[in-house]
C-alpha cells in the first residue's frame, strides 16, 4: 500500500468518530464559521450535508464556493478545504435523511426548505495522538522533560 493510501485509509478511520465539522464559508462579509452534521459515514472526496435553503451560509455559497471544514475529536483533528455547491436532489436528500437532520428540518425530506450542500474535498490534513489520553499525557510529560517536540501523528490527503 502507498504513503496515500496509508494516509487515506488514517483519515477515513479518524472521521468514523468526528460527524460534527465546523464549516467555514468565505462570502462578501468575510469568513462564516457554523456548525454542520457529515451525513456520508465513509468520508471521501464528495461529503454530504442537509441544511435548510434560507440560510446565511446558503447565501454565501453562492458568491464563493470555497470552503473550509474542521473536524475534532477528543485526541484527533482534521481539516479540509473544497468547493461546495448546492444540490436539490430530493432522491439523494431522502437517501441522507436522518433522525437528526428532522430536529433542525421537521417536516423530513419532503420540506421545500431542505436541501443539500455537497462539498468536493481538495484538499485533508490530520493530526492524531495514537493511544488516546494516556498516550497524549505521556507525550506531554515527555515533552516537558526533553525538550522533544509533541509526538503526534501528521499526514496530508489530495483525494
Amino acid at each position: 500500500m502507498s504513503e496515500e493510501q496509508n494516509e487515506q485509509k488514517k483519515l477515513v478511520e479518524l472521521m468514523r468518530d468526528m460527524p460534527i465539522a465546523m464549516m467555514t464559508t468565505f462570502g462578501l462579509e468575510g469568513p462564516h464559521s457554523f456548525p454542520m452534521a457529515r451525513q456520508e459515514v465513509e468520508p471521501s472526496a464528495e461529503l454530504w450535508f442537509i441544511t435548510a435553503q434560507d440560510t446565511r451560509h446558503v447565501r454565501e455559497l453562492g458568491t464563493d464556493p470555497r470552503v473550509s471544514l474542521t473536524f475534532s475529536s477528543r485526541d484527533s483533528w482534521v481539516a479540509m478545504t473544497g468547493r461546495a455547491e448546492l444540490v436539490r436532489d430530493q432522491a439523494k436528500l431522502k437517501e441522507l435523511w436522518n433522525t437528526f437532520a428532522e430536529a433542525w428540518l421537521p417536516g423530513g425530506p419532503d420540506n421545500p426548505d431542505a436541501v443539500l450542500i455537497r462539498v468536493d474535498v481538495e484538499r485533508a490534513e490530520y493530526w492524531d495522538t495514537p493511544g488516546g489520553k494516556i498516550s497524549s499525557l505521556i507525550s506531554f510529560a515527555k515533552t516537558k522533560l526533553t525538550g522533544d517536540t509533541f509526538d503526534a501523528d501528521h499526514g496530508t490527503v489530495r483525494p
